[in-house]
């Protein structure tokens, strides 16, 4: 099994999170999550990070790295730069969407990085998103653009990029897709508890993932693990605070004291907090130096005091209007 391969000897529905593949079986008893329109569905178990293998099992049986590249504002010599300095420097998630403009360059920036670096196609996951109005109206068209765009033989995870008239029609196709192979695993982006509550019962792949703004000034401590009880992983977009906040965000007094204890830096603390509250991050940048400092998380740990003390900070601040 590649590093991210499908588990093969369980049939979808018995498929339970855990830290290892090998630890996949079914439920001991059935639980339900109340979706708030009085309809319950099947409670699973939550994904569990494993901090060994820095990746996550996902409900569709395949493995998510659980930090990566953001890509949003990378474009041309420097987006195919960055994505091929992200990979030198271990990540394996790279995160991009049609609206972006980029996906030519990411691809492209992928086929060069496995011939140079000897990564295969299966070491890396990569993610695209198609948009409302036009992409969702034509949905297929939309879903085949990124992957000719990409030319990367598939899609590792397909998500909608925000709600739309023609959410649930895009997503039927977006699960038709999955049963020709050519996307792997499927999800949301910018769903919260309202919209899943009407979404999730119109359609038959239960998401991923689902891809929210999360940082230390807008939490979703509520929507978090509401998302992860339906066995959905949670992915922050936005981690260090996103346009015109960053600054702000990695100044913080107590984020700063917490970084000067553990001799990290302030967007080193906030990423591995997400970490630990079951979140993935894909912090974009163009500096290979904060590239390769983003993929040092694993050698300290937070303590629960000090997760009390980030958790404090919560302004339920949204940056962006999504």
């Amino acid at each position: 099994m590649s590093r991210f391969g499908i588990c093969l000897t369980l049939p979808f529905f018995l498929l339970i999170f855990a830290a290892c593949a090998s630890t996949t079986g079914p439920k001991e008893a059935a639980q339900t999550v109340d979706l708030n329109n009085g309809q319950e569905v099947e409670a699973v178990s939550r994904a569990v990070f494993d901090f060994e293998s820095k990746t996550v099992r996902l409900n569709s049986g395949y493995d998510m790295p659980i930090y990566g590249l953001g890509t949003y504002s990378l474009h041309g010599e420097t987006c195919v730069n960055s994505v091929k300095s992200a990979l030198a420097s271990g990540v394996r998630l790279i995160d991009t969407a049609h609206v972006y403009g980029n996906e030519e360059e990411i691809g492209r920036a992928i086929r060069e990085a496995m011939q140079e670096l000897g990564l295969k196609r299966e070491d890396i996951f990569v993610t695209t998103k198609i948009y409302p109005g036009s992409d969702m109206a034509d949905p297929e068209a939309a879903i085949q653009g990124c992957l000719d765009r990409l030319n990367i033989e598939y899609v590792d995870l397909m998500l909608l990029h925000h709600p739309d008239s023609n959410d649930v029609k895009a997503y039927k196709s977006m699960e038709q897709f999955v049963a020709e192979g050519k996307i792997r695993s499927i999800g949301l982006s910018n769903w919260y508890v309202e919209e899943l509550t009407d979404f999730l019962p119109q359609v038959t792949i239960t998401p991923a993932v689902v891809q929210n703004e999360i940082h230390p000034y807008y939490q979703e401590n509520e929507v978090i693990p509401y998302i992860q009880d339906l066995g959905i992983v949670v992915e922050g977009w936005y981690p260090l605070g996103g346009r015109g906040h960053t600054a702000e965000l990695l100044g913080d007094e107590v984020i700063s004291a917490i970084a000067a204890a553990h001799n990290k830096s302030t967007a080193q603390v906030i990423l591995r907090w997400n970490l630990q509250k079951g979140v993935v991050v894909i912090p974009g940048s163009s500096n290979p130096a904060h590239i390769q400092e983003n993929t040092e998380l694993f050698d300290f740990e937070l303590t629960a005091e000090e997760m009390a003390q980030l958790k404090a900070l919560d302004r339920n601040e949204k940056h962006d209007w999504y």
